[in-house]
């Protein structure tokens, strides 16, 4: 794997952690991988709040996908960059289609933990490469998460991206994390995942500049919802409400739903 793939370990390794405190989210598969992975993360990458972080930002995507697979029970569900995730087996066992896609690297080391199934498939693909995204899933509509990934790329490439799923699927529902520009400069000199080789990144200020002809920008989401932080253990919840939620938060990490009805 590169330096960008190696990243998965990070959430990889917060998920398993915060699943063993069975707070946040119920990760089994997760604590199973990194148990027998045991990538050697060190510094930010395996700090406590970044777990956390990392948890609480899962959670988030899944309850927004359990949601949508309510409104369009016949929706594909497209995880693009989806790492070692394990989202199908949390929420999406009743999806009519879920597709796990990333790059060639990672759908051949997600192949040691997963089994394609009848409504199950793990996909290549290279988001950045406008080439691969007219392969995507036949279907009307789409579901599509892309979380952890819209920071690897540049704006140009997520713009073309969305024009792949505009031409696609007549309804399109997407929910995306983004650094803004700031976080994007500052993340050169710390970020966690300098501590697996990556330096560069690109941010996002205005949720509406990459947008295609039909889909648009819905709304803001927040990663970290109050529920989530009361579930944290009594001694760290100040110190991450104020550290990791809120305003402050925003100056480097926003959460924006889009959708083409």
């Amino acid at each position: 794997m590169n330096e960008v793939n190696k990243t998965l370990y990070i959430p990889l390794y917060g998920k398993a952690q915060v699943s063993r405190k069975n707070i946040i989210l119920n990760d089994k598969k997760a604590e199973e991988i990194w148990e027998k992975e045991q990538f050697p993360l060190k510094g930010k990458a395996k700090s406590k709040w970044l777990c956390y972080y990392m948890a609480m930002r899962a959670r988030v995507f899944d309850d927004w996908t359990k949601r949508k697979m309510r409104e369009g029970p016949d929706s594909l569900i497209l995880h693009i960059g989806c790492g070692m995730d394990s989202r199908f087996l949390r929420v999406g066992r009743s999806a009519a289609q879920w597709y796990d896609m990333d790059f060639p690297s990672v759908i051949e080391e997600r192949g040691k933990y997963y089994d394609s199934a009848d409504n199950y498939h793990m996909l290549c693909c290279d988001a950045s490469d406008s080439k691969q995204l007219d392969k995507l899933p036949e279907g009307e509509n789409a579901v599509i998460i892309l979380e952890g990934i819209s920071m690897f790329l540049q704006n140009q490439e997520i713009s073309a991206l969305f024009d792949a799923f505009d031409r696609k699927y007549k309804r399109v529902s997407i929910l995306m994390d983004v650094y803004t520009t700031f976080a994007a400069k500052a993340s050169k000199y710390k970020n966690p995942v300098n501590d697996v080789g990556v330096t560069t990144l690109y941010g996002i200020d205005a949720p509406e500049s990459i947008l295609s002809n039909s889909i648009s920008f819905l709304r803001e989401h927040t990663m970290t919802p109050e529920e989530l932080i009361d579930e944290l253990p009594k001694g760290d919840k100040g110190f991450f409400r104020l550290m990791f939620a809120g305003k402050a938060t925003r100056k480097i990490y926003r959460l924006y739903e889009y959708e083409k009805k």
